[in-house]
């Protein structure tokens, strides 16, 4: 009897482990295995490491120690503060906003926090700040500029043409080239002061200021107190008019004491006391026939 050979055996894997080779040779999978694995590991140790409350704190104290040590570095140190633009009292105000014990590491400067409370100056129209090498906080200021005096209750205030408030002044005579303006609300309409002031050109040195009255309209004060009402409509036209007729026939050299134009269309001027007595006056020497 001959013996029995076995079957040759088949080298070809089971169909469960041809599935899991395949499997394994996913990419999401082998991704897992070249990723995920070593990072749960590494999570997990530094999990195990961090759950000691001394270890958490002797890791954080390290790090602010190495934080501490880069921002300290010279390079990064702020050692002064300049300001460009800005006039040595606005400088001063600026400094008192913004107090820094220099020097100062630029880490600890928030430059936009900066600029706004400059920016919030009144003097100041606009501002910029940056760091500039040298450890400089280098400050940018465009300053706005007075055009006109403001006249109130507290005091005499510098605006500028936008009617934004500038500083408290003592006394006009500081700003003797700045036209004054008065009356409550004139704040709010310096465009159109300024454009009745650039009409009142031709009157010189005669033009003491504008009296807002009611918030609605102006009034045109001279010297030897003459006043010229003007309309709460197209004010600048009627100013310009009166001008015209002054220069035409001396008007406002005259002995008048008021121009009132509010009615546009029935214009009346008033003349002074003196100027009155002197007409009746006249009149009854006439009237007596003398």
């Amino acid at each position: 009897m001959q013996p029995v050979t076995p079957a040759p055996r088949d080298p070809a894997p089971s169909r469960m482990r041809y599935r899991m080779q395949r499997w394994m040779l996913t990419p999401g999978i082998r991704t897992a295995l070249r990723i995920g694995v070593p990072l749960v590991v590494v999570l997990g140790a530094a999990g195990g490491f961090l759950a000691d409350q001394e270890r958490r704190d002797a890791l954080m104290l390290k790090f602010s120690e190495l934080r501490a040590s880069i921002e300290e570095r010279p390079e990064f140190m702020v050692g002064l503060m300049a300001i460009d633009g800005a006039s040595p009292g606005l400088s001063d105000d600026i400094r008192e906003a913004v107090p820094l014990d220099f020097p100062v590491s630029s880490f600890d400067l928030d430059l936009e926090q900066i600029r706004t409370e400059i920016a919030g100056l009144d003097p100041v129209r606009n501002a910029s700040v940056r760091i500039r090498p040298g450890g400089v906080l280098q400050v940018d200021v465009i300053a706005r500029k007075p055009a006109v005096i403001w006249r109130t209750r507290n005091g005499v205030e510098l605006l500028d043409r936008t009617g934004a408030h500038i500083d408290l002044i003592g006394s006009r005579l500081e700003y003797p080239d700045l036209a004054v303006i008065a009356g409550e609300g004139a704040d709010a309409v310096v465009p159109e002061a300024l454009a009745l002031i650039d009409a009142a050109e031709p009157l010189g040195d005669r033009l003491r200021g504008l009296v807002r009255v009611g918030e609605r309209r102006w009034d045109v004060v001279l010297d030897r107190d003459q006043r010229i009402l003007l309309p709460p409509d197209r004010p600048v036209r009627a100013l310009e008019r009166v001008i015209a007729l002054s220069q035409a026939q001396d008007m406002l050299e005259r002995d008048v004491a008021v121009v009132d134009l509010r009615l546009e269309s029935r214009p009346t001027l008033r003349m002074t006391s003196d100027a009155v007595e002197n007409w009746w006056r006249i009149r009854e020497i006439n009237g007596s026939g003398q």
